[in-house]
């Protein structure tokens, strides 16, 4: 490879690795799922109404169904007179048709009886002994809603790619659709490298770390749509190294964490490129320097770094996006943005892309990002401090105090 016990002669751009590595991804197929399990999959198709939505023109208001024109010139003084012809209660529509001066009682999303073409609210009329009473006038078309007013027949409601929501489950539910076609969640299998790491919960002896990485890139996995499967931690040995990446390829693709910079025990680039072809190795960003991938047997590797800060940067700068990309997804970043003025100098070097952790504090004066000053690699505490973090671009040496910066935050509630 080059690079162990030699250091990077020369890191990719960040556009440029995930250039390369998007131009690899193709979506992984699609299957059909209960609506009932739909929310949160990815669309495999457009969604198109086969019906309207409502399927009947219905009252917008409790009140009667009338012929508009009948009520004009209505009022206290002097109300239009109408006969009360009968009722379309919710489910069970009128049976007639409601003709000159008649009038149908009906509750709000009832079916409204043919001939109808208005609502007379409760507050502006009164009934009595099957006559109704009008005391303002009503336009046709007033508080009652059209035969597909909500969607037609043949419309577009949802489109390929999109992630479904709350809302959209709803809207398939009210088309009366039962199955989606969505696209199959990738498998993910994680591997953790390192003599140090002892699982969460055994002894701690000393010299040891407790593991976090796959725990941390398990959970990002899911929330971005895939199946994550944890399979343990594997010692700084080749052999061993080679033989956990060749048992993981039965996976969509596969995540190894540490052993992946320049020490003499970063074996997981040398063995990428020894099984297969590595595409990227040393990135200009930071934290995530060692971040790399390749292809081995047709199913993409990734190497992350083993520190936990730069591991979750670098899957949330590559293995997001890619992962996105299986699914049929446009790429696109979950965080939401807000602008702040700086508190505090962020130093950064031409060239290189930095991902910066900060605080927020809000004063009369408004919103403030404070770097957070102890952000080392592996200090993991500096992300659950974090309200989001700042991206300082390649062609900066830096951001001075009191500029305004695009925050993208983590989520709370």
């Amino acid at each position: 490879m080059g690079v162990r016990k030699r250091g990077f002669r020369e890191r990719t751009p960040v556009e440029g690795a995930l250039e390369i590595l998007l131009s690899t991804a193709k979506p992984l197929g699609a299957e059909e799922v209960g609506l009932e399990k739909a929310y949160g999959r990815v669309l495999a198709e457009d969604l198109v109404s086969s019906m309207d939505l409502p399927p009947f023109p219905r009252a917008a208001m409790d009140g009667y169904a009338v012929r508009g024109e009948d009520t004009f010139g209505a009022s206290q003084g002097s109300p239009a007179l109408f006969k009360v012809t009968g009722e379309a209660a919710m489910g069970r529509p009128f049976e007639g048709t409601v003709g000159e001066f008649e009038a149908v009682k009906v509750m709000t999303g009832g079916p409204l009886p043919r001939g109808a073409d208005a609502v007379v609210i409760f507050e502006q009329a009164r009934e009595e002994d099957g006559t109704l009473e009008v005391y303002a006038p009503v336009a046709p078309g007033k508080n009652a809603s059209p035969r597909g007013e909500d969607v037609k027949k043949g419309e577009r409601v949802l489109q390929k790619g999109s992630r479904l929501r709350p809302q959209d489950v709803a809207i398939a539910a009210a088309l009366g659709i039962s199955c989606v076609p969505v696209s199959r969640r990738p498998r993910v299998g994680i591997i953790s490298t390192g003599d140090e790491l002892v699982e969460p919960g055994d002894r701690l002896a000393e010299g040891k770390i407790y593991e976090v990485n796959s725990y941390a890139l398990a959970s990002m996995v899911e929330m971005n749509g895939g199946l994550p499967e944890r399979l343990g931690i594997v010692r700084d040995d080749y052999d061993e190294v080679k033989r956990a990446i060749e048992g993981a390829l039965g996976y969509d693709l596969v995540l190894v964490s540490g052993a992946t910079s320049v020490g003499e025990k970063d074996w997981v680039p040398e063995i990428v490129g020894d099984l297969g072809k590595v595409l990227v190795h040393g990135v200009a960003m930071r934290p995530g320097e060692p971040t790399g991938f390749g292809l081995v047997r047709g199913k993409m590797v990734f190497m992350l770094p083993g520190y936990p800060v730069a591991s979750v940067v670098a899957f949330e700068t590559f293995c997001r996006p890619y992962l996105q990309r299986l699914q049929g997804m446009e790429p696109c970043s979950p965080y939401p943005q807000t602008t702040a003025t700086l508190r505090r100098k962020i130093a950064s070097e031409l060239g290189r892309r930095d991902f910066v952790r900060i605080r927020l504090e809000r004063s009369g004066e408004g919103l403030f990002a404070e770097p957070i000053r102890v952000t080392g690699s592996g200090i993991v505490s500096s992300l659950v401090r974090a309200d989001g973090f700042v991206i300082v671009p390649e062609n900066t040496e830096g951001i001075e105090e009191g500029e305004r910066v695009t925050v993208h935050l983590f989520k709370r509630c």
